[in-house]
Formats: structure tokens, C-alpha cells, sequence
């Protein structure tokens, strides 16, 4: 798995002198957000990338009846 799919600890997550520690909801609103900017942004790089047709791809048979 790439290094992006494990959680990683940052600052904002350890509690600061005096400071208190994150949520877990706060945490998990977070992440969530992370992923639908992600999601968003390979979304958007999928709608402009060239399609291929169904007819195109190797290894399709031809619908012919014979």
C-alpha cells in the first residue's frame, strides 16, 4: 500500500503545551474532508482524459450472429 493510505500523526493532531487534543469527530471531519478533495480532484482528471469505446477495447468479441 503507498504511504498515503496509512494515517499519519501530524502536529496539528498532538495536544499542545496546555492545549487539548483533537476529537476524534473533529479527526474524522477532517479526514473526510481530505477525501472528497481527493475524490473531487480524480474525478475531475477521469472527465478529462480521453475515453475509449467499448468496441475499441482488445479482447471484446464483435456482437455478430452468424
Amino acid at each position: 500500500m503507498s504511504q498515503e493510505a496509512a494515517p499519519e500523526q501530524t502536529a496539528d493532531s498532538i495536544p499542545a503545551q496546555g492545549g487539548r487534543p483533537k476529537g476524534l469527530l473533529q479527526q474524522m471531519e477532517e479526514l473526510m474532508a481530505a477525501l472528497n478533495a481527493d475524490l473531487s480532484q480524480l474525478d475531475a482528471e477521469l472527465q478529462t482524459s480521453p475515453r475509449t469505446r467499448t468496441e475499441d477495447t482488445p479482447g471484446t468479441a464483435p456482437d455478430t450472429v452468424g
